[in-house]
């Protein structure tokens, strides 16, 4: 548990110059997320962050923006082979060839879903009965990398031709979009 320079316990980002993570702690880890355009960004950038940290990907947050149309998911489905190599160069992402095709690769996915359910939301909401699993965690180290529903949930997404997109990944994805509420107990965020 951090406390921050406000004297509010988090789970995270209440150490000196982790401001840009407090304000994700804060804002966004844990809230409920129903809007397709945000939950393909942080399908995005949860894809980008494997084998990196959190706060890596959030310090490229803007660059993310930029480069892929604000997460206009039909913008980036239409991306050329050219669109996508010139990211390479772009030292405000991460400039990895696999996870930045992954970007394309995933929105036509997340069309097709769109189309088939409704909204994309529609579809990941029901992996949890619409309604958000809130979880009472002591500390960090309680939280699990995956569960069941992650596992089902990074299964169906691969099959459907997703990548990036592993049960631990999920379960991070799960976690920022508020499917899961792992604020642990002492945390102001924390829901009885």
């Amino acid at each position: 548990m951090d406390i921050g320079n406000d004297g509010k316990a988090r789970c995270f980002g209440g150490k000196p110059g982790q401001e840009l993570y407090a304000d994700y702690h804060d804002n966004e880890w844990g809230i409920p997320v129903y809007d397709d355009r945000l939950l393909f960004e942080m399908l995005v950038l949860e894809g980008a962050q494997a084998g990196l940290s959190w706060e890596t990907v959030l310090k490229k947050r803007e660059g993310y923006k930029e480069a892929f149309h604000n997460f206009d998911v039909q913008k980036v489905a239409g991306m050329t082979d050219a669109d996508l190599e010139n990211l390479r160069n772009n030292p405000n992402i991460i400039r990895n060839r696999l996870k930045i095709n992954s970007a394309r690769k995933n929105a036509v996915v997340f069309i097709a879903i769109q189309k088939e359910f409704g909204t994309f939301s529609d579809y990941l909401w029901s992996y949890v009965d619409n309604k958000p699993i809130i979880n009472h965690w002591k500390t960090l180290k309680d939280l699990p990398a995956n569960t069941e529903i992650s596992d089902a949930l990074a299964k169906d997404l691969k099959k459907r031709g997703m990548s990036f997109v592993g049960t631990t990944i999920m379960y991070a994805y799960m976690q920022s979009v508020g499917l899961v509420n792992d604020h642990m107990e002492g945390c102001w965020r924390c829901e009885s």
